[in-house]
Parts: structure tokens; sequence; C-alpha cells
């Protein structure tokens, strides 16, 4: 078997199980370091939004433009990239990304009255199902990433390593959407945890569908094209969710900053790697 293949759905798993680790710092820690946590949002989106224009973005003109010309090439390019962002847009449409809360905080139970008590049974009905339907958001959401983790891992194993890192840190605070309101629905840590982790299956079964179903059909025009979406769905990702979500959980020169050290990162790592 292709040892690209193998790193393709080990890293597209690994991404995916990181939701794991937000469920784990809901469960084990009781209270999460906002700050921390904002940096590396704002370095996922670095990495993700640096990688995007300038090696996913050039690798699909490169390859259009080569076997198209020039002209149809760049056409093709763009297309391709505006489809990444439209589809994102479509699926947040549908499935709207979950809100992630700033800090985990407690539901006070009361056992004064009965009506008290009913309305925390209400409370944590409605608690539990937010976290099956955010469970299912996330699940959804992580399935066209295993796809960009995949075939940028056949393209060049570096930087398939470098998506599948962004993608992973981009998971953590939705491991931590899905166990806050599971946590304390059913007071279960273990639920909490296995709900988070599950919820990032998704992500090598993505890898998986490009193999199976995409894997025959990729021409060099198909990579290309497929390049330019994935770029698209990258930006999106970042300008839509990692940077208004870091900004959330921390403050606005700490989300710069974060971005700023991703960008770095990548740059220098395109120098000596790449």
């Amino acid at each position: 078997m292709d040892s690209n293949l193998v790193l393709s759905i080990c890293l597209a798993t690994l991404a995916g199980l990181s939701t794991g680790i937000g469920g784990l710092m809901v469960v084990l820690f009781k209270k999460t370091n906002t700050k921390i946590l904002s940096i590396m949002l704002g370095f996922s989106a670095g990495i993700m939004i640096y990688v995007s224009f300038i090696e996913l973005y050039q690798e699909s003109q490169t390859n259009l433009c080569n076997i198209h010309g020039p002209v149809s090439g760049k056409i093709l390019t763009v297309l391709s990239f505006f489809f990444g962002i439209t589809l994102m847009a479509f699926i947040n449409e549908f499935i709207p990304e979950p809100n992630r809360p700033r800090r985990v905080r407690k539901i006070k139970t009361f056992h004064k009255k009965s009506t008290s008590a009913k309305n925390n049974n209400r409370n944590t009905e409605k608690l539990l199902r937010t976290g099956i339907f955010t469970a299912i958001a996330v699940t959804l959401h992580n399935f066209p990433e295993g796809i960009a983790s995949y075939v940028s891992t056949m393209k060049n194993s570096a930087l398939g390593i470098s998506i599948a890192l962004a993608i992973a840190i981009h998971n953590i605070p939705e491991g931590i959407a899905v166990s806050i309101p599971v946590y304390y629905a059913t007071g279960s840590k273990k639920k909490a945890f296995l709900t988070s982790l599950f919820s990032g299956l998704s992500e090598p079964l993505g890898a998986i569908f490009a193999i199976a179903i995409l894997g025959p059909l990729i021409t060099d025009t198909m990579f290309g094209i497929i390049f330019g979406a994935v770029a698209g769905i990258m930006v999106y990702i970042s300008l839509d969710e990692l940077l208004p979500t870091s900004r959330e959980y921390g403050e606005h020169n700490l989300s710069i900053l974060g971005l700023m050290l991703g960008m770095s990162v990548m740059a220098i790592s395109v120098i000596f790697i790449f």
C-alpha cells in the first residue's frame, strides 16, 4: 500500500480525534486557559490561510495552467476556489456551526420546590439535546476536512502534515462545544469525553471516501480543481470560524499574535521542508 495513502488516513484520524482533547479539557480541568486556546486558534488560522494561498492555490493554478493554458487554467482555479467557499457557506447555512461558550459554567440544582426540580429537569434535557445536535453538526463539518487532509497528503506529505495539524487545533474547541452540555446534562465525564471523541470520526471517513470514490477518478485536472476547492474551504473556515472564535476565547491581540505565529511557522517550513 502507498505510504502516503496510509499517512493520509492516519493524519485524518488524528486530526478528527483531537475533538477528544477538547472533551478532556472540560472533564479534567475546572477552568480552560482561554488565552492559550485563543492563540492556538489564531495559530491554526495562520497555518490554513498561508497554506491556502501560498501552496494550495498556487499548486492548483500551476496544474490547471499546464493542462488548459494560462487563461483557462486561471479561470478554472478561481472557479474552484470560490466553489470551495460556496460549499462551506452552503454547509453552514443548513448545518450551523455550534456556538462555543467562553467558559465552563456549572448548572445549579434546586431542591426547595417541586417547580424548581421540574425546571432543572427541563434544563438537563435541553443541555443533552444541545450536546447531541452539536455532535451531529461537528461530525458533518469534519467530513470535507477529511477529504482535504487526504488530497493534500497524497500530493505532498509535508503539506498534509501541516494541514492536519491546523485542522487538529481547530477541532479542539469543537470538542469543548460538544462535551460541555453533555457533561452538565448527564454528570458523566465518560459520556462527555466519548461523545466529543466520536464526533471527530467523520474526519477519517472523509479521507476513506476520497480514497474509495475520488481516488480512481483523480487526474491532474481533478487534482488542480480539488486543490483550488480545498484552498477555498480552508480560507472560509479560517475567516468564518477560527478567527471569530479565537477572539471570543481571548483578546484581539492574542488572536492576531497566533495568526502571525502560524504564518511565520509555515513560511519557515516552506523554506526548509517543502
